[in-house]
C-alpha cells in the first residue's frame, strides 16, 4: 500500500509503525495501516498532518513495483514520471521537473554521482537495496537544497544499524525474475549484534539483465514514415525492428560493509559502498545514411563512505543530528569498437548537522546547516564540461506550530553556491568564476474542519542557482545528442508558488489531493538556435518566464467483505500543464494520466489488478514530437506462506499484459526506444 500524505523534510527515517496489530501472518500485515506515524526526512508526523504530498513506498510495495532504476521503480506514483533513457538510467520527474531540480538522497545525503549532468547517466543507487523510498513534493522540499525546487526522492537503506536485532542474527534476501528483459537479481543482508550495542551490517547485490523485449515498434510511427520514404534500402528497414530493443542489457554489482553502535535513541555509524554496472545505451537511429548510429556502453563505479550519528541531548534542542557521505566517482563511456570514447570523474562529499527541538505548548522546529562540495572532470572526444569545482553551503529551519485543528509551518533556507571552471583549450573557454546567493522560504497552514478531513494552503518562494553545465557547457553531449552551450550569464531561477491540498483519512476511506501553481520568473531551458555544429543541433541555455501548474490525487476505499475476500479500490490521477513564454510549451513534460485498482485479501494472500491510461500528449515542445497515449494492465498475486513468517512474500506479478506498445513524453529517447511490453515478475522476499 502507497501512503501519500506530507511532511517536513530533513535526513533519514525509521520504518513506519503500524497503529493496529493486524492477525499475525495475515497479508494485511505485510502493509502499515493508513493511520500509522511516518517518518519523512526525520520529523516524525501523523500521516493526515498534509502539506504538500509525500508518497512512502515500504518493503511491500517494492517487491512489486521494484524495477532496475529509481525512475522505473517510482513511476506510478502520483505526479511521477520517468526519464526511461532505456531500462537502466532512468530518473524520476516530479511534477513535470527532472535533472538538477531533482534531489535524489541516499538516507537524506546526494548520490555524489553524475546522474543530473545527462540522461544518459544512471543513478549510482540499485532500488533492490531500499528498505523504503520516501518521495516529497512540494515546498517542504525545499530544505534539502536550491536543487530540490521540483521535490526529493530519499532511498532508505539499513546500511549503517539503526536497531539491535532481537536474535543472534537478523538477514533479509531478496530474490527477482523479470521476464521481458530476462532480469535476473538478487541481494542479501546480514546485521550481527557483537556485543556492547555494536551492530555490525553487510550486503551484497548483482543484478543481470539482457536486451529489453518491447510491445511494438521500437521506431515510433512518425520515424517509420520517415524511414519508408527514403530512398536507402537500410533505412527502410529501420521501420520493420520490433520486440527486442537493441543495446539494451544490463550488469550491476555491489557490496557494502557498516557498523552502527545503538543504545536506545543514541545512534553511531559508519558504512564503505563500492557500486559497479556496465550498461548498455539505446541506439537512436539516424535516418540520415551518412551518419552512423552510435550503440556505447556505460561503465561505472563509485566508491561511497557514510556516517550517521544521531545524539539525544537536553534542554530546547532534544536530539542533535548528523549525517554526512564522501564519494568517488568515474564512468567510462565505450564505443562499439571497444574503445574508451569518454570518461567521466567526480569526487566529492555532502555533509549536515540537524538540532531538533524539543516541543513546547505546540511549538517544535529543525535547524541546521548543510555543506556540499564537488569537483568534476570529462577526458574524451565528448566533453562538453571544462574541469569544474563547486561548494555550497546552506542554513536552513523549518518550524511548526499546533494548536487544536490548526496546524501552522514555515520555513526558510539561505544557500550560497560557488562554481568555478578551469580555462579549456579544447573547448575553446576561458576560465571562469561565478557566485550566487540565493534563498526560498514557504509558509503554510492546515484546518481540521470537520473530524478525518483536513484542508492546507502552502505559499513559497523558491530560488535555485544555475547548475555547472547550465553556466559553462560548451561541447558534444551524446546524451542529448546535442551540442550544448551554457550561459555564463544566467541569474539564479526564481518561482513563486502556491498549493492547496485536501487530506481524509478516517474508516473505509482516505483521500488525498492537491492542486499546484508555480510561476517562474527565471526558468531555465535550453532552446534551440538552428545552427549545427559537429553533426549536431546547438542549444543553449537560455531563461525566460514559465508558468507549471497541475493536480494530483488518490483515493483508498474498503469496499467490504464478499466471497471470503476483503474488497478494495483505488483511483489515482495526476497532470501537469507548461508553458515557457515566447518559446512554447516546456519540454519533456508527461501526459495527464489516471489509474484504477480493485484489491482482493483473503488470509495470507493479496491481489491486485490495476489499469493505467496516459492520454496523448500533443503539447509538446518546438523541438519535439507529440506522444501518443497508450493503456497498461497490470496483475499481481502476493503469498505470505508461513504464519510465524509474515515477512516471507512470494509474489507474481504480470504488467503490461496485453503487450502494448508505450512511450513516455518524459524521455529523450522515446522514438528510439519504446518501453517493456508483457512482463513477468517473480519475486521471493524473506526475513529472519
Amino acid at each position: 500500500m502507497v501512503t501519500d500524505s506530507s511532511s517536513e523534510a530533513v535526513g533519514a527515517t525509521d520504518s513506519a509503525v503500524s497503529a493496529d496489530v493486524p492477525v499475525s501472518g495475515s497479508a494485511e500485515e505485510a502493509h502499515p495501516d493508513h493511520e500509522a506515524d511516518i517518518v519523512v526526512t526525520g520529523v516524525r508526523r501523523k500521516e493526515n498532518d498534509v502539506l504538500g504530498g509525500v508518497s512512502v513506498l515500504d518493503q511491500a510495495d517494492l517487491t512489486r513495483q521494484m524495477r532496475p532504476s529509481i525512475g522505473e521503480t517510482l513511476a506510478k506514483q502520483p505526479g511521477v514520471s520517468a526519464t526511461s533513457f532505456g531500462p537502466t538510467a532512468s530518473a524520476p520527474v516530479l511534477r513535470g521537473l527532472s535533472g538538477d531540480r531533482v534531489r535524489v538522497l541516499t538516507d537524506g545525503i546526494g548520490t555524489l554521482d553524475l546522474s543530473s549532468s545527462g540522461p544518459d547517466h544512471a543513478i549510482a543507487i540499485n532500488p533492490i537495496t531500499a528498505e523504503r523510498i520516501e518521495v516529497l513534493r512540494g515546498p517542504s522540499a525545499l530544505l534539502f537544497g536550491s536543487s530540490a525546487i521540483g521535490g526529493v526522492v530519499n532511498v532508505i537503506d539499513t546500511r549503517i544499524p539503526r536497531h539491535e536485532p532481537d536474535g543472534p542474527i537478523k538477514a533479509d534476501a531478496l530474490l527477482s525474475y523479470g521476464s521481458a528483459a530476462n532480469e535476473r537479481s538478487a541481494n542479501a543482508a546480514i546485521d550481527v549484534p557483537v556485543g556492547g550495542h555494536f551492530v555490525l551490517h553487510a550486503d551484497g547485490n548483482y543484478s543481470k539483465s539482457d536486451d529489453l523485449e518491447t510491445g511494438g515498434h521500437i521506431l515510433s510511427k512518425e520515424l517509420r514514415e520517415q524511414a519508408l520514404a527514403s530512398p536507402d534500402a537500410e533505412i527502410q528497414a529501420l521501420a520493420d525492428l520490433k520486440g527486442e530493443l537493441p543495446n539494451s542489457a544490463a550488469t550491476s554489482k555491489e557490496g557494502a560493509l557498516g557498523v552502527g553502535y545503538v543504545d536506545g535513541d543514541l545512534n553511531v555509524g559508519v558504512s564503505v559502498t563500492r557500486h559497479l554496472s556496465k550498461y548498455e545505451v539505446p541506439i537512436r537511429y539516424s535516418l540520415d545514411p551518412a551518419i552512423e548510429p552510435e550503440a556505447p556502453t556505460i561503465d561505472v563505479e563509485q566508491t561511497r563512505y557514510d556516517a550517521r550519528a544521531e545524539i539525544p541531548v537536553g534542554g530546547f534542542f532534544n536530539l542533535v543530528r548528523a549525517r554526512g557521505g564522501y564519494a568517488n566517482y568515474h564512468h567510462d563511456e565505450i564505443e562499439e569498437s571497444g574503445e574508451i570514447g569518454s570518461s567521466f570523474f567526480s569526487k566529492g562529499g555532502e555533509g549536515r548537522v540537524e538540532l531538533v527541538q524539543s516541543e513546547k505548548s505546540g511549538w517544535g522546529g529543525t535547524s541546521g546547516v548543510q555543506y556540499l562540495q564537488r569537483n568534476a572532470k570529462i577526458r574524451g572526444e565528448e566533453k562538453f564540461l571544462p574541469d569544474s569545482r563547486q561548494k555550497q553551503a546552506g542554513l536552513f529551519t523549518l518550524q511548526t506550530y499546533v494548536q487544536g485543528p490548526i496546524r501552522i509551518e514555515g520555513g526558510v533556507r539561505v544557500e550560497h553556491s560557488k562554481l568555478d571552471a578551469d580555462a579549456d583549450a579544447q573547448l575553446g573557454t576561458p576560465e571562469r568564476s561565478k557566485s550566487f546567493t540565493t534563498w526560498s522560504g514557504s509558509l503554510g497552514g492546515q484546518y481540521e474542519f470537520v473530524p478525518g478531513w483536513r484542508a492546507g494552503l502552502s505559499l513559497s518562494h523558491a530560488e535555485r542557482a544555475p547548475a555547472i553545465d547550465e553556466l559553462f557547457a560548451n561541447g558534444p553531449h551524446g546524451g542529448s545528442q546535442a551540442f550544448e552551450i551554457g550561459n555564463p550569464e544566467l541569474d539564479p531561477e526564481r518561482s513563486n508558488s502556491v498549493e492547496l491540498g485536501l487530506h481524509h483519512s478516517k474508516g473505509g476511506l482516505h483521500l488525498t489531493a492537491n492542486l499546484f501553481y508555480s510561476r517562474f520568473s527565471n526558468f531555465i531551458f535550453q532552446a534551440p538556435t538552428g545552427e549545427i555544429e559537429d553533426d549536431l543541433p546547438v542549444l543553449q541555455y537560455s531563461e525566460g518566464k514559465a508558468t507549471y501548474y497541475g493536480f494530483e490525487a488518490q483515493a483508498e476505499a474498503k469496499l467490504g467483505e464478499a466471497l471470503g475476500i476483503n474488497w478494495g479500490a483505488e483511483l489515482q490521477g495526476d497532470m501537469v500543464h507548461a508553458t515557457v513564454k515566447d518559446f512554447g510549451p516546456a519540454p519533456l513534460i508527461p501526459p495527464m494520466r489516471v489509474l484504477g485498482a480493485i484489491t482482493g485479501e483473503k488470509g495470507q494472500l493479496d491481489g491486485r489488478v490495476e489499469v493505467e491510461h496516459a492520454f496523448d500528449h500533443d503539447r509538446a515542445a518546438p523541438n519535439e514530437t507529440d506522444t501518443a497515449g497508450y493503456t497498461l494492465v497490470n496483475a499481481s498475486l502476493d503469498w505470505h506462506p508461513f504464519a510465524a513468517k509474515p515477512e516471507l512474500t512470494l509474489s507474481l506479478a504480470a504488467n503490461n499484459l496485453f503487450d502494448v506498445e508505450a512511450r513516455r513524453s518524459t524521455s529523450l529517447l522515446k522514438d528510439f526506444a519504446p518501453l517493456a511490453g508483457r512482463d513477468i515478475r517473480v519475486t521471493a522476499r524473506i526475513g529472519f
